[in-house]
């Protein structure tokens, strides 16, 4: 709650890839508030007044999970939601003759894209999304302790590069400096 409220201030990709992993630890937990309790709050938070605050955001967070049948697998709405704002984004700076250096990453990076939603199945997610899975598929393969292939780090950090320019333009997207043309670049400073 604390991490995940600072992370979206902060970096909207690291807030998203910290909220698939706190997904993933309800899910682990069999959506059990009483063993997240044990496992996770108890272990980080001694405080009464956070661990309640902790355990109210546990709890919503497995009611929604619950309601938007995302218990076994899958994303909260929320998250989506992010990744919708973030392959809009993606368009729009695509589109944008000023962000020429975004659009070399991006190209850059496309080729790796393709791979992998080649190898995604019947159901391929969006560019987007797929970055965000090959980032939390690496992390979830090394807390793992798996071996992963030089080819495969050098891949996934084109895309985390990518990834984090991405994010940079959104926060400033958000605070409308980015597409303002009284600004000087795509930097947004005047």
């Amino acid at each position: 709650m604390i991490i995940a409220s600072q992370k979206r201030k902060e970096n909207i990709a690291e807030y998203l890839l910290y909220m698939w992993q706190i997904e993933d630890l309800i899910r682990a937990n069999d959506l059990d508030i009483d063993k997240i309790k044990k496992s996770i709050i108890e272990k980080t938070v001694s405080d009464p007044e956070t661990l309640r605050a902790m355990e109210e955001w546990y709890e919503s967070l497995i009611d929604m999970m619950r309601r938007e049948d995302v218990a076994k697998a899958g994303h909260l709405q929320m998250n989506k939601n992010i990744i919708g704002a973030l392959a809009d984004l993606n368009k729009r700076l695509l589109a944008d003759p000023k962000f020429a250096d975004y659009q070399r990453q991006f190209y850059d990076v496309l080729p790796i894209i393709v791979e992998l939603r080649a190898k995604s199945g019947d159901n391929p997610a969006g560019e987007i999304e797929t970055c965000f899975n090959a980032l939390y598929g690496l992390l979830t393969l090394r807390l793992k302790g798996a071996e992963v292939s030089a080819g495969t780090i050098e891949a996934v950090n084109k895309v985390a590069k990518f990834i984090a320019m991405l994010a940079h333009y959104y926060a400033l997207d958000e605070k409308d400096e980015l597409f303002n043309d009284e600004k000087d670049d795509a930097t947004g400073k005047k």
